[in-house]
């Protein structure tokens, strides 16, 4: 019998964490059988735009599937998940500031969790498949971050889950 486990099989997983599991195999499922292109959203008129060209040559291919395509990342694999420090994130894409360190909170679910956005920093789009949650995507460039659900702690009730890869940290 192995002696270590790894950090994903020695993490307690709750019921947030579980569906969280679930809704990301079935959303990715879903999207390769659909042959997931890139969203509306990335491509409508935002303020910064890119040819897909473009868009490629300046985000890595994680960054570019998630931002771009409207992918999801494994849970518990970003190391923004762990990131404590003061700060802010930023959409990884244009680098405008989407969230403060001081909103984000440990979710269970695999992924950063915020309780709110920085004041114009995103818009939402509609509803996602099957989990009553909303996309969320950078105002700037029309990047896809991650999704908001309405069963977040106080003071807001919202719950930003949004993929670490889509975002970059930047210390107070």
């Amino acid at each position: 019998m192995p002696t270590s486990l790894s950090h994903a099989a020695s993490v307690k997983i709750g019921r947030r964490g579980m569906l969280g599991w679930l809704g990301a195999g079935t959303a990715m499922t879903l999207a390769t059988a659909c042959g997931a292109k890139p969203s509306a959203a990335a491509n409508s008129a935002f303020p910064l735009r890119h040819t897909d060209a473009e868009w490629r040559k300046l985000l890595t291919a994680k960054q570019y599937y998630i931002l771009r395509e409207e992918g999801t990342e494994r849970p518990f694999s970003s190391a923004l998940l762990n990131e404590h420090r003061n700060g802010t994130f930023a959409c990884a894409a244009d680098g405008n500031p989407v969230f403060s360190s001081h909103d984000k909170f440990d979710s269970g679910t695999g992924w950063p969790s915020f309780t709110r956005h920085l004041a114009g920093a995103q818009i939402t789009g509609g509803s996602t498949l099957f989990n009553g949650g909303h996309e969320v995507h950078c105002s700037r460039c029309g990047g896809h971050l991650g999704h908001v659900f309405d069963d977040g702690p106080a003071p807001t009730g919202k719950r930003f889950c949004i993929d670490g890869d889509a975002l970059v940290f930047r210390p107070a």
